[in-house]
Order: C-alpha cells, then sequence, then structure tokens
C-alpha cells in the first residue's frame, strides 16, 4: 500500500510540476508578439490531426487550412511541443542559414533514440562541420566519377536481372539501395548478412514518429529492440574493421576512414554515425525511385521521352557495358524528371530546429527554446512558387528553375551547413536505375496504390508491377 501511495505521489507532483511548467512558459509567450495559430489540446497539441492528414493520400489540408486562416508563419503544438511552422521560402532559407547560430538542430525524441546521440543528423558545432565534409568528401562528383558509378552500376543490373512478372518495386528499390549504400560505407557486397540488417532497418525506421514510451507504443518497442540487433552488428564488423586496420590491412571506404581520423572515435560514436548513415542513404533514395516509376507511369509522355533519351545512350554501348560518366552527363531529360520527382514527392518534407534564443522575424518573436519546422513540402506545392504545383510536369525544368518565383525556392535537399551530403550521389543513383529500367523493360501497374506520407513518405502496398522484358541487344 505504501508503495502505491509513493508511486501516486510521484505522479501527482510530476503532474502539477509539468501544469506549473507549462502556465509560466505560456505567460512568457503571451508577452511576446507570437506567429498566430492554435495549441490545440492539452499536451497532445495538434499532434492527431497532423498524423491523421499524413495518413492520407492528401496531407496538404493540414496546412492549406492553417496558411489561409493565419498566414505562411504559423504556431502549432506538436509532439509534444510548442512549434512554429513555416511555410515560407524566405523564413526557410533564414532558419537554414542560422543553423548553429540562431537555432539548433532538434528532433522528436522517437527519431534521436533511434538514430543515437553520435549520429550527424544530431551533431553540432565544429564535429558537426568536420564530419558533414567528411561525408561529402566519399559522395562527391570525382568520387562517384572514379570509384561509385561502377558499383551503382552493376548493383542494379544485378538485381534486375532476376526481375519477372510481378515486381513489388519498392521493396526491390530498398535492396538496391540498401546493398548501395552498405557498399559504400563498408565495402560489403550483397549477402544474407546484408539482407537480415536491412529487415532491421525496416523496422526501425517504424518507430521514428512514435511516441518514445516502449511501455505505450509496440511500434517504437520494436523499432528499439531492432536497433539494438542493428547496433550489435555493426559493433562487431567496427571492432573486425579496427583490429584489420591496426594491422596495415586498409580499405578505401567510410568505415576506414572514421577509423584512422585524429578524432579518435570510440565505437559507439561510429556505430551511431554509420547507423544514420544507413538511414540516409537507404531509405530516402529508394523511395524517390519507386515515386520517380510511379509518376513516369501516371504521365506516358513524360516516360515515352525518357526512354528515347536512354535508348540513344545504350545504343552506343553494348549489353552488358555499364554507364560511365559521360553518360551520365547526357541525361537533360533524366534531370528534369529527377527534379519533379524530388519536388513533388517531398521525401524530406522538411526540418526541425530549436530556437536558441527569441528570434525576432516577419513581425514575430520565435521564443527561445521553442522547436521550428520548416517545411519544404508547403513552398514546394505552392502555386504561387510553381505553376500547377501539385501536378507532375517535369517539363517545367527545361527552363532550368523550374519555379514561377524569382528566388530559390527548391530546396529538396535542405541548405545552409546542413545540406545533404549526398544529394549527388542521390540523382546518379536514381539516374542509373531509371536507364536500366527503361531500356530493359516495359511495364503496367499490377494493382491500384495510392501514396501515404506517415511515418514516412511510402506507397501503400510498395507499388507492385507487371515487368516484361524488352529486346535486350
Amino acid at each position: 500500500m505504501a508503495g502505491l501511495t509513493l508511486v501516486y505521489d510521484l505522479v501527482l507532483y510530476i503532474s502539477i510540476s509539468t501544469i506549473i511548467f507549462f502556465i509560466i512558459k505560456r505567460s512568457r509567450s503571451r508577452r511576446l508578439r507570437l506567429p498566430p495559430g492554435s495549441l490545440g489540446l492539452p499536451f497532445l497539441g495538434e499532434t492527431l490531426q497532423l498524423i491523421a492528414a499524413y495518413k492520407t493520400e492528401n496531407p496538404e489540408p493540414f496546412i492549406d487550412v492553417r496558411v489561409k486562416r493565419f498566414g505562411s508563419i504559423f504556431t502549432t503544438h506538436i509532439f509534444g511541443e510548442p512549434t512554429v511552422f513555416s511555410a515560407d521560402p524566405e523564413t526557410n532559407r533564414f532558419i537554414l542559414q542560422n543553423e548553429g547560430k540562431l537555432f539548433e538542430c532538434s528532433y522528436p525524441g522517437s527519431i534521436s533514440n533511434l538514430l543515437g546521440k553520435h549520429s550527424l543528423l544530431l551533431m553540432k558545432g565544429s564535429l558537426h562541420k568536420r564530419m558533414h565534409s567528411l561525408t561529402m568528401s566519399f559522395a562527391n562528383s570525382s568520387i562517384i566519377r572514379d570509384h561509385l558509378l561502377v558499383d551503382i552500376d552493376r548493383l542494379v543490373r544485378l538485381h534486375m536481372d532476376s526481375w519477372t512478372d510481378r515486381v513489388l518495386l519498392m521493396e526491390e528499390a530498398k535492396k538496391i539501395t540498401f546493398e548501395l549504400t552498405v557498399k559504400q560505407l563498408m565495402s560489403f557486397d550483397p549477402n544474407e548478412w546484408t539482407e537480415s540488417l536491412r529487415k532491421e532497418y525496416v523496422l526501425v525506421i517504424e518507430g521514428f514518429f512514435t511516441v518514445p514510451l516502449p511501455i505505450f507504443s509496440t511500434t517504437y518497442r520494436r523499432a528499439i529492440q531492432a536497433r539494438t540487433k542493428v547496433a550489435e552488428a555493426l559493433s562487431l564488423v567496427v571492432r573486425q574493421r579496427r583490429k584489420e586496420s591496426e594491422s596495415g590491412e586498409r580499405k578505401n571506404d567510410m568505415l576506414e576512414a572514421l577509423l584512422a581520423g585524429d578524432d579518435g572515435f570510440s565505437d559507439e560514436e561510429i556505430v551511431d554515425f554509420l547507423v544514420a548513415l544507413l538511414v540516409a542513404g537507404y531509405e530516402t533514395t529508394s523511395t524517390i525511385m519507386t515515386l520517380a516509376v510511379k509518376f513516369l507511369t501516371e504521365t506516358p509522355l513524360a516516360l515515352a521521352q525518357l526512354k528515347e533519351e536512354h535508348d540513344e545512350i545504350r545504343a552506343k554501348k553494348s549489353k552488358q557495358e555499364p554507364l560511365e560518366w559521360n553518360d551520365y552527363k547526357s541525361m537533360p531529360f533524366t534531370q528534369c524528371v529527377v527534379n519533379e520527382t524530388l519536388r513533388v514527392a517531398n521525401i524530406i518534407s522538411g526540418v526541425f530546429r530549436r530556437a536558441m534564443t527569441d528570434i525576432n522575424i516577419k513581425g514575430y518573436t520565435i521564443p527561445k527554446g521553442w522547436r521550428v519546422f520548416a517545411s519544404f513540402r508547403a513552398v514546394h506545392l505552392d502555386h504561387d512558387h510553381f505553376k500547377d504545383a501539385r501536378s507532375f510536369n517535369p517539363w517545367r525544368w527545361q527552363n532550368n528553375s523550374g519555379a514561377t518565383s524569382p528566388v530559390n525556392v527548391f530546396t529538396p535537399f535542405g541548405g545552409g551547413p546542413r545540406l545533404c551530403p549526398g544529394y549527388e550521389l542521390a540523382r546518379v543513383e536514381l539516374s542509373v536505375f531509371l536507364h536500366h529500367l527503361v531500356t530493359r523493360f516495359s511495364w503496367v501497374p499490377a494493382e491500384q496504390d495510392k501514396l501515404v506520407f506517415f511515418p514516412t513518405t511510402r506507397t501503400q502496398k510498395r507499388y507492385p508491377i507487371i515487368v516484361q522484358r524488352r529486346n535486350e541487344s
């Protein structure tokens, strides 16, 4: 009985303390000119409305309704915190460019816990700058041209060799991108171990936008368990490679650079770093591949023009001859398709940051400690910036920017100090994938499928297609 009383007193104390904290916080906020909006229900805020919207094929109403009512900068309350939401390109650019000065990286607890405290996404200051530069050095144009392109071409062809009849395109794209990322990070070719690791990653990613309490969320509990298995598997690899490196046996990959660096990273730090890079290289690029095919299938004229471009490239090569850098640079319409897929799909819908001090912007004050969300999706799908913004139209990019706005409003890879270091690599992987797909196969959807956007952007049924081989010469 005494134990129950103690628990009751503890719960009561925490509840009262939380209420007092929010009263003080709201009292201070009332003295500031906050962006207009609604904090919704106590504690829950508008999180349930956000999740409900993103579980549908059309999540835009969550943004549209609030922008129409409050303007392009508004206050909401999601994932347990008051959040200023920006659908304004100038404000987004201000947020991105002032990383580390006025804003710092901040993500929901579920993402932070699953990626690990040493992941690139959560690093700050000079350490982030060094590690971001290191990552970019393994994914720049010269490295892709001289080292990575041959593996990208080989692994894409290897997977497509086994395709017959019905194919779950998103599943196949995930296998391709995961194996490419594992190869680039740790020099592993596809095997049972890499496939087993990938299946655990699926569970980790499912937990990204859940309540970060295992007792309340079975999805989060499974994700934590899977993350533990991933960390254990990667720790074995790191320990083995450290021994090899100390004995003079070296490989030319990201793991070797981490082991050989001057920072003296621990095994745990390296594992966290690898976990986040595997997520970044696997989940986003595979989804872009799938949605590019979906959008092209629904836009026959674009698909026909893409085929024509790639048939011309393939006509100059033998059947098994791999693509070279000059071939990649001879794909102008492909780059239009890539841009438009990135714009419409918005795999990275935006970024979370936290205000490091009271910040005045556009006549409003963002209080110190508040979270902000710079929405790329809201800008990319705004008719003020892109004509017929919610239609897939790759030809808009033939006039360079693709936008009707004079400023650069296209930010699929973020910007500022946290610009996605793998942006060029993702474009190359998608271009090579599309080349081999359209030159080797014709296809039709096996059944109707639709997009959903929570917890991540994907097709509901993994986009099943019926493939038929073209005459390959």
